[in-house]
């Protein structure tokens, strides 16, 4: 089982970090192999520039993709699962990951397919996870969790991916009270993963 997990997050001192940890532990204990793209340890390039968007916005396949993104798209394709941990900034990912969608998912790879592209595999299973400072029965009644699924799971996920599901770990303003039941949400992971009988 290859999974590749896209790490969106500054801070090793963060709520997100821990649970990043916690994530691995409960991978690694699989044997499984993990493939980790930290998008701020790489210093990864969100910012498109001005030939990305040349190539992007008038579908020029034959221009050059740049090193640091065919890397990223070789990690997908050796892929069984994606995993994106993330913490929740103004209804939405970081602009680092947000970049990494905009910049990894170009034209002919990711959408847009012609005679001469390599098309992105469909992926076995992708899974979101972000951490929220307010309660998941707020995120819901406000709408903002729905608006958030509907975004990661049906555009940016969409149909590149066979299964796909969201989890919020909501309510990180209260940390204490929540913390046992995140982590134990994150060790029934790889459960989950093998219930899909991926590989």
């Amino acid at each position: 089982m290859n999974i590749m997990i896209v790490y969106s997050h500054p801070s090793k001192k963060s709520y997100t970090f821990q649970v990043l940890e916690q994530l691995k532990t409960a991978l690694q204990k699989e044997n499984w192999n993990l493939d980790i793209s930290d998008l701020y340890e790489m210093n990864f390039r969100s910012d498109m520039s001005e030939a990305e968007y040349e190539r992007e916005g008038f579908a020029q396949t034959q221009l050059p993709i740049p090193a640091d993104v065919l890397a990223e798209q070789e990690k997908i394709e050796k892929a069984d699962c994606i995993i994106f941990l993330y913490p929740v900034w103004w209804s939405d990912c970081p602009a680092k990951l947000k970049g990494w969608f905009d910049r990894v998912y170009t034209v002919g790879y990711a959408y847009g397919q012609n005679e001469t592209s390599r098309k992105m595999k469909t992926i076995p299973y992708g899974l979101v996870i972000c951490t929220a400072g307010h309660p998941n029965a707020f995120l819901n009644e406000i709408e903002i969790a729905q608006s958030m699924e509907k975004i990661m799971l049906e555009d940016r996920l969409g149909k590149r991916f066979k299964n796909k599901e969201m989890i919020i770990l909501g309510g990180t303003l209260e940390l204490e009270k929540v913390m046992s039941e995140h982590f134990e949400q994150i060790n029934q992971i790889p459960d989950k993963i093998k219930s899909l009988k991926i590989v």
